[in-house]
């Protein structure tokens, strides 16, 4: 049985987050059929869903416009699985300070947008992962910085702050997993169990 899996196709990586949930899926004996979501009614047929960076208020317009937030935060709301990465971490989470993103309040913690700097300032470091056995070769692009976290658990930091977290079926990332070969940010949250 194959697995349906919808990525928001507003902006951002979302053909390369495809393929890392394809190759995520049969490194767990699984076979993920990705979708691309642009529109309202898909959603719901979907078993794991992802929402990828690019700029966080157009993210925000696009998800509230089309109806697609409604059919997110429902998602979660059914215990399944969502990663959100960069501007999606963004949208996701309960505040960043930024009153033109309609956030989802899918994950109790506060971004700072843009925190690493500009696109210059772009840079790739070996992360510790809770859950994943060998480090992750994280790429940071004008990257969000998590500040406070509420009921939420950290499962990456970098130079003293949260770059990953989970919050129930919800991982959020401020780098770019799908920007590397190593598909396993994408096994941790769809197809491993966070009880172990």
């Amino acid at each position: 049985m194959s697995l349906t899996a919808g990525v928001v196709a507003v902006q951002g990586d979302f053909r390369e987050h495809a393929a890392a949930i394809e190759r995520a899926a049969r490194a767990h004996g699984e076979r993920a059929d990705p979708v691309e979501i642009r529109s309202s009614g898909t959603i719901p047929d979907c078993d794991l869903l992802l929402l990828p960076g690019g700029e966080s208020t157009a993210i925000s317009n696009h998800l509230q416009r089309e109806g697609l937030a409604d059919e997110i935060v429902a998602h979660v709301a059914e215990g399944k699985p969502l990663l959100a990465t960069c501007a999606g971490l963004i949208v996701a989470c309960a505040d960043a300070g930024d009153e033109r993103v309609e956030h989802l309040n899918l994950i109790d913690a506060v971004v700072e947008r843009n925190a690493f700097g500009r696109q210059r300032d772009s840079f790739e470091t070996e992360l510790g992962v809770t859950g994943l056995d060998e480090p992750f070769p994280a790429v940071f692009i004008r990257a969000p910085r998590i500040g406070e976290t509420g009921d939420c658990e950290v499962l990456a930091s970098f130079d003293g702050h949260p770059v990953a977290v989970r919050d129930g079926p919800v991982i959020g990332t401020a780098f770019h997993p799908e920007l590397t070969d190593d598909a396993r940010i994408h096994g941790l949250a769809f197809f491993e169990s966070p009880d172990g």
